[in-house]
């Protein structure tokens, strides 16, 4: 998946760029501490008060990592999420103690899937492979979690209010999902599917048929 993708891509480079500035500082103070290490004669004071060259060169090598990294990071959000295309689809997301709800309003049969969460009858949501949905994500009573650990998203359901997240699954398939934040007794069953299929499947589920890839 593209989102997936490129959280990925993000998280290597500035775990890479994080781990080499450690390296770096670690060793710069392993190399002091040894250098002046106990039984050795004490260095002798620089008679320079200041070295503007080299506080030159630091200021500029953090000020190059900032801006690359700003940039960088900026131009991956960009991709993340393009220009806007064709409207949506509208899903609206309720999390309830303790399994959610799934409401598509645009839907000709006014589709809504619920379950309760226990055993099997876990609610799936259901999407169009290859279009943008959105979700509008609240909570009947405390505040919960979306989260599909394999595709990499995650947003919180708050009571009275609506947090959205645009996503595009680019091939069917099924992802399960559960809620990440503690919410009760049951928090730890509270799980769904996501189900992306074709669309000309969606349709034939979004008119009251079954939604068969």
């Amino acid at each position: 998946m593209r989102q997936r993708h490129i959280f990925g891509t993000v998280f290597t480079v500035e775990a890479a760029i994080a781990g080499a500035v450690f390296l770096a500082v670690l060793g710069l103070l392993a190399w002091t501490l040894l250098r002046h290490r106990g039984g050795h004669p004490p260095a002798r004071a620089a008679e320079r008060a200041e070295r503007p060259r080299l506080e030159a060169y630091y200021v500029g090598a953090l000020a190059a990592f900032a801006v690359f990294l700003v940039a960088w990071t900026a131009w991956q959000n960009h991709r993340e999420h393009p220009a806007a295309g064709p409207r949506p689809l509208r899903v609206d997301v309720t999390g309830f103690q303790w399994c959610w709800t799934f409401r598509y309003p645009g839907s000709p049969a006014h589709r809504s899937v619920t379950g309760t969460c226990k055993g099997r009858d876990m609610p799936t949501l259901v999407v169009p492979a290859g279009r943008t949905v959105q979700l509008r994500l609240t909570s009947r009573d405390v505040v919960h979690s979306l989260w599909v650990p394999g595709l990499r998203y995650k947003t919180d359901a708050f009571p009275h209010h609506v947090n959205t997240l645009t996503l595009t699954l680019d091939r069917a398939g099924r992802w399960r999902g559960r809620c990440a934040e503690f919410c009760g007794r049951r928090h730890h069953t509270m799980d769904f599917w996501i189900k992306a299929v074709p669309p000309r499947a969606y349709d034939r589920w979004a008119h009251g048929g079954t939604a068969t890839a």
